[in-house]
């Protein structure tokens, strides 16, 4: 079949990529010149199935309200006159039960593990390197409260497949030195070591080489103005390409993976998707002091924080040094992109709190995107009711790590056959 991908992020790479394994002729258009140039960009880099207890639990609706108003809030409601946006809080807080919860967290391990196991495959299969680091993750917790309310969710998670061990500060500090500063602050931690992390946005750019080689087709610096219906099944898209050029893309199935903008493509067919854009922000620096900044990826829960390392790619905006990212915190205020330097200055305390003098927070670099944000956190993959329009949507916070997952789900899904994990597809998916 000839199967269009609407989005060059992550999870539209990945599509792709499991599409053309899989016999179809496959063309993926974005408005961006180079692939994985927004939400993708400069994330977290956390490969993190042990991050699977969604922003939706039963502790969010007070911690919302006490952090309303606080511009340098983990998770910042900023109300606006958006009926979107009212209904997806409607919606996020009908998921803060503890079984929904748990529903939930069921859904993310189950995906998570699978997309881990098949991203380790691919590295195995082809040799992509994205400056990975396979020494696990480890969630550190500076208050007694966090860390108990962290206990039950990582016994779940256990039993569910996913190793997310309980480990006390000591041991913590074993594991990742660069905590000992901080040891006096720690209640304790929680460790997978299964977990990784790497460069995701160059990850990307290393798979689409892979997938060009192959026959995959780039349609870059395209922007896709419509998808157009006709006799119950997507007949089109309308796109313009960077000199304002007009042109029909026709196919036989059509994977929408454009993140936050997804709902907007979705809405005049019809179909209504529960995604609304969680603004997220990353501080890459360059590392100061070698023995003072972790080797470990590092999660921060009370914070909302991910830290990682790496080299950065010659064509970064700090080449080939030795980086840290810090990435998180959510703004909830519609596509507004602007970069809130509140809540980035808020990031750089927190690390030199954590890690006094280990990144030059002098040539800190910033980045804000857009999060396709689901009030579950649980993403859209599968069927539409339009028969050849198919979902890889709305994966919130963790896009990398369910993007091979997931992309080699919706190619099965597109190609007639059965996922290779139970979970909860959209349609008739799973």
């Amino acid at each position: 079949m000839r199967v269009i991908v609407l989005g060059a992020g992550l999870l539209g790479v990945t599509s792709a990529y499991y599409l053309q394994q899989l016999g179809h002729e496959v063309t993926v258009i974005d408005r961006q010149a180079t692939p994985a140039a927004e939400t993708s960009f400069a994330n977290g880099g956390q490969i993190s199935v042990s991050h699977a207890e969604p922003w939706a639990n039963p502790s969010a609706p007070l911690k919302v309200l006490q952090w309303l108003g606080k511009e340098d809030a983990p998770l910042l409601f900023r109300i606006r006159a958006d009926m979107r946006q009212w209904l997806w809080g409607l919606q996020f807080l009908r998921e803060c039960t503890p079984a929904r919860t748990r529903h939930n967290i069921e859904q993310i391990v189950r995906l998570g593990t699978y997309s881990r196991d098949t991203l380790q495959q691919l590295r195995r299969d082809t040799g992509i390197d994205y400056h990975q680091r396979t020494q696990g993750i480890l969630h550190f917790y500076t208050t007694q409260k966090e860390f108990d309310g962290a206990l039950k969710p990582a016994e779940q998670m256990r039993a569910l497949g996913c190793d997310r061990q309980v480990i006390s500060a000591d041991e913590a500090v074993k594991l990742e030195p660069a905590l000992a500063h901080i040891r006096p602050q720690l209640a304790g931690a929680t460790y997978t070591a299964e977990d990784e992390s790497g460069d995701a946005n160059r990850f990307a750019r290393e798979l689409v080489a892979l997938a060009r080689a192959a026959g995959v087709k780039f349609l870059m610096s395209h922007t896709v103005t419509a998808l157009r219906e006709a006799g119950g099944s997507i007949d089109h898209v309308e796109a313009t390409d960077d000199e304002g050029r007009f042109q029909r893309i026709r196919g036989d199935a059509f994977v929408l993976a454009m993140g936050s903008l997804s709902p907007l493509y979705a809405a005049p067919l019809g179909i209504r998707l529960p995604i609304y854009p969680a603004k997220g922000y990353s501080v890459t620096m360059p590392v100061k002091d070698a023995a003072k900044a972790h080797q470990v990826s590092l999660t921060d829960d009370e914070f909302k924080l991910v830290f990682s390392r790496y080299t950065s790619a010659a064509n970064d905006r700090l080449p080939g040094r030795d980086v840290l990212r810090i990435a998180g915190t959510a703004e909830l205020n519609g596509y507004d992109r602007d970069l809130n330097r509140v809540r980035c200055e808020a990031i750089v305390r927190r690390v030199e709190a954590l890690f006094p003098g280990a990144g030059d927070a002098t040539q800190a670099q910033f980045w804000t995107g857009l999060r396709p944000a689901t009030p579950s956190n649980v993403p859209m993959i599968g069927k539409t009711k339009i028969g050849n329009l198919f979902l890889n949507t709305g994966h919130g916070t963790l896009g990398w790590t369910h993007a091979c997952g997931s992309g080699k789900s919706i190619a099965r899904i597109v190609s007639g056959l059965a996922p290779e994990v139970d979970f909860a597809f959209t349609g008739r998916g799973g």
